[in-house]
């Protein structure tokens, strides 16, 4: 509706606007067909004036009846522009006008003919030339063009009124119908309006009724959400300790296993039993029960270092977070500083840019988060490089960004997901680890409200970024 009564006022303002350019035109050609008539007048009354000269100087012989005759000759050249100008591009006025032309050429000349025969005193020749008519019947000529040029010129002044006057009637018509558009429209959008208000009304106040109820279902929420938590933790703690339990058990009786076996070892192995222990009994005393053995081994490590990289996990999940006033720029120097022997070892270097605010956070979180960065930025270093470590501090609105950039071995594309998982690892497995890192650094960073990135080419480095608001907000999005 809005837009029916926007069309309907630019059909009315583009209706004046046409008016308005149509009233301008027809004053201009209405100015000048009234000043047509004016000139055609005006030639009329000189051509009449020049006569009327002549003829009195003719007959009385005085120079006294040339004044008019002068005058009238000399104001006639100009009288004649003005009317060719103010004719404009009609073309029937053009044909007439130049007749008209022509004819008072032939009659100027025959006035001065006869003027000029007085003069020279041969007044007997230019009576003769007056007694022939032909000034008479160029005069008349010169009558009956003006006359159908005025007549022409009326014509016109009156189609132009004619036109002005349908042009605004059809204005009128126009504004009218408009007017009653937009107060139609008007009355529409004030009872939308209306509607409108009286629907908003009852959706605010159904919005201030839920908002009442909001805040304690979120509270609800927030409640399950950290009971569920915690289940979770305590499952995990649960679940190591218990498993922890077998494995010892597993441990010990390997080892037991082991010093048994070295008995058995001594037995086979002497030298007065060669003749009597078989072959296969010797290998399997001598080499695969020692291999067996070495795998359970190792198998049990790798389980007891896992056990206890999920009950460090937990642990940190059911710490209290305890935000404090840091400056950024001097942690992460202090850190660099730990971890400056392996750097020089490895014949690099670790520069620092760039300086921040001090933030709102809690410093162990941080100092775990970075350390274990810098930590992968040297143990996955390539061995044909020298290695370069460059930590940038950026401030962006209200976070702050740490970004870690290294030259080592670089993670693939599809990898980039995988290596934040729990127990996943990406590139060789030369390197001792869990595949617990970096999931712990995304889960701690989210802990205290930040974010981290990872841009990695395989080969060239990796790049990590970590953006740490400059308070301290948890996962749930409630500061400490």
């Amino acid at each position: 509706m809005v837009c029916v009564g926007f069309v309907a006022l630019l059909c009315i303002v583009g209706g004046t606007i046409w008016l308005v350019d149509r009233t301008a035109r027809f004053s201009e050609a209405l100015q000048s067909a009234r000043q047509q008539s004016g000139d055609l007048t005006r030639i009329l009354s000189l051509a009449q004036d020049a006569e009327t000269g002549q003829r009195g100087y003719l007959l009385a012989g005085a120079d006294s009846y040339l004044t008019p005759y002068r005058e009238a000759t000399s104001s006639l050249p100009k009288a004649i522009d003005d009317l060719e100008r103010n004719i404009g591009s009609d073309a029937a006025q053009h044909r007439r006008f130049d007749e008209l032309a022509s004819v008072l050429t032939k009659k100027l000349a025959e006035l001065e003919n006869t003027v000029n025969l007085a003069r020279t005193g041969r007044r007997d020749e230019a009576v003769d030339v007056l007694k022939t008519d032909k000034g008479r019947e160029l005069m008349e000529r010169l009558r009956a063009i003006i006359s159908d040029m005025s007549a022409d010129a009326d014509v016109r002044v009156t189609g132009l009124l004619d036109d002005q006057r349908g042009a605004i009637a059809f204005m009128k018509q126009l504004a009218i119908v408009g007017a009653l558009v937009v107060a139609a429209v008007g009355a529409v959008v004030f009872w939308m309006v209306v509607a409108y208000t009286r629907q908003l009304d009852r959706t605010q106040f159904e919005i201030q009724k839920l908002n009442s109820s909001l805040e304690q279902r979120v509270e609800e929420r927030t409640a399950d959400l950290a009971r569920a938590n915690e289940e979770i933790q305590r499952f995990a703690y649960i679940v190591t300790h218990d498993l922890r339990a077998p494995l010892v058990n597993i441990m010990g009786f390997t080892s037991e296993l082991d010093a048994s076996l070295e008995t058995i070892r001594g037995y086979v192995d002497a030298p007065e039993q060669a003749a009597i222990v078989p072959a296969e009994v010797r290998n399997a005393a001598l080499e695969d029960l020692p291999e067996a053995i070495g795998f359970i081994r190792s198998s049990t490590r790798k389980m007891d270092g896992l056990i206890n990289a999920i009950l460090r996990l937990s642990r940190e999940g059911r710490r209290e977070l305890k935000p404090e006033r840091i400056a950024l720029d001097a942690l992460l120097r202090s850190i660099a500083d730990s971890i400056q022997h392996q750097v020089v070892e490895a014949g690099g270097e670790i520069a620092i840019d760039g300086r921040a605010a001090p933030i709102v956070t809690d410093r162990l979180a941080v100092e775990q988060v970075f350390g274990n960065l810098l930590d992968n930025a040297v143990k996955f270093r390539r061995l044909d490089t020298p290695l370069d470590i460059r930590i940038r501090l950026q401030e962006r609105g209200p976070r702050v960004t740490v970004t870690i950039e290294d030259n080592g071995r670089g993670i693939a594309s599809q990898d980039f997901e995988r290596v934040f998982d729990l127990f996943r690892r990406a590139g060789p497995q030369d390197r001792p680890g869990e595949g617990m890192g970096l999931a712990y650094v995304r889960s701690t960073v989210r802990n205290i409200g930040g974010e981290i990135q990872l841009k990695s080419e395989l080969g060239r480095g990796t790049t990590f970024v970590v953006a740490l608001p400059r308070v301290m907000r948890t996962a749930s999005g409630v500061s400490q």
